[in-house]
């Protein structure tokens, strides 16, 4: 039996942003994701984000430094052993090289401020 983290309040409320968004985008939400991959390594993410047949899988990262490329190439690869393509990254601010990379592998980089904004209108 695993302990659980207990996460801190100001990624809960990002979290609940990030859900609150994808449902008012018509999306079907699952949060706190187990996935095995095709190697058998358990892969873990924030939430599963599922309209039509469409299902994408995202990470919340509520840090207050930028998020570079090393972290978009992990969840890229994580979402690719999976078998869930165009995966979802939300944070404050993402590195030139972390947009470069998202681009070409069709990663889509969400903005805190773009979740909030949303969210207000």
């Amino acid at each position: 039996m695993t302990a659980e983290k207990t996460e801190p309040r100001e990624h809960f409320a990002l979290k609940e942003a990030v859900i609150q968004y994808f449902k008012k985008k018509g999306y079907k939400v699952e949060e706190n994701v187990s996935l095995e991959g095709y190697r058998g390594i358990q892969r873990t993410f924030d939430l599963i984000v599922q309209k039509g047949r469409q299902t994408q899988c995202v990470w919340v990262k509520d840090w207050k430094r930028t998020i570079g490329i090393n972290v978009i190439i992990n969840l890229d690869k994580a979402a690719e052993e999976v078998g869930l393509p165009n995966p979802i990254i939300v944070g404050e601010q993402f590195s030139d090289h972390a947009k470069a990379y998202a681009n070409r592998r069709k990663i889509m980089l969400l903005t805190t401020r773009q979740i909030l904004q949303s969210l207000k209108g």
